[in-house]
């Protein structure tokens, strides 16, 4: 397996390769047949190419839980990345012991009831990965949602790390909300944790436990709660803190549930 960072100073990936005794190289370097490890979806080019060749690839990018305030992260720091094997989220459930859930100390939410619809806005990272033109994205789901609701569409435009976290977060938007819609935004997650049914367009970590018809929008499917908590101690077996990083625990679970 070999970490590929960007001129050799991707921390995460450093992190990553260091805990695991893994090499390190740049982009430039011509991997082979051999496994690799990149971060962010602006390496398409990259993720194209393990498809095309039948190379494996561990994807490694934001965590689904754990980077907002909460009791293991008062200062909502970006401690916890995902990694995924040859995808860029986890799409299924598999059965995982709870230890690492409770671990985080999250809440997972009853079914809540609300009046409005909240529209998450992708970023241009996604985007561009699946080839979709954002404004085409969002007038076209803006149509599609008012064919099946008259009930109001409140916009989240996606804005700078420290003002969704420590200003008005995504949990201050799902109050009082129906449903949410996204692309593919990890907000479904944190949707589907508050309670709030979630709807997306494009494949999530959320697929297992939210809708993708639009046309559900009113009657949206009740999500089992035994399903849910499942689903919750799959993806964080699939996440890893930064010191799971660093002292090669996070290789470690990989190897042993690749």
């Amino acid at each position: 397996m070999i970490c590929l960072s960007k001129n050799l100073t991707d921390e995460y990936i450093n992190m990553f390769a260091q805990g695991a005794d893994l090499p390190i190289h740049d982009y430039n370097y011509d991997f082979g047949t051999s496994p690799i490890v990149i971060r962010s979806m602006a390496k398409r080019k990259l993720i194209d190419r393990c498809y095309r060749d039948g190379i494996d690839f561990y994807y490694m990018d934001s965590g689904y839980f754990g980077n907002y305030p909460g009791p293991t992260n008062p200062n909502g720091w970006k401690l916890y990345h995902r990694i995924v094997k040859n995808n860029v989220q986890h799409d299924k459930i598999i059965d995982r012991p709870d230890d690492r859930w409770r671990k985080l100390d999250l809440k997972l939410y009853p079914r809540k009831q609300g009046k409005h619809i909240l529209l998450v806005v992708p970023s241009e990272k996604p985007c561009k990965f699946y080839k979709l033109d954002l404004e085409s994205w969002k007038h076209r789901t803006i149509r599609e949602i008012k064919k099946h609701t008259d009930r109001p569409i409140i916009i989240r435009e996606k804005t700078q790390r420290k003002q969704r976290v420590h200003g008005h977060s995504i949990f201050d938007a799902l109050n009082d909300c129906h449903a949410l819609v996204t692309f593919q935004s990890i907000a479904a997650i944190e949707s589907v944790m508050y309670g709030v049914p979630a709807f997306t367009t494009a494949p999530t970590a959320a697929d297992p436990v939210c809708d993708k018809d639009l046309s559900l929008l009113e009657t949206p499917t009740k999500q089992d709660e035994t399903k849910i908590r499942k689903w919750a101690c799959h993806l964080a077996y699939g996440q890893f803190h930064i010191e799971e990083l660093r002292n090669g625990t996070a290789y470690r679970i990989l190897n042993e549930n690749s």
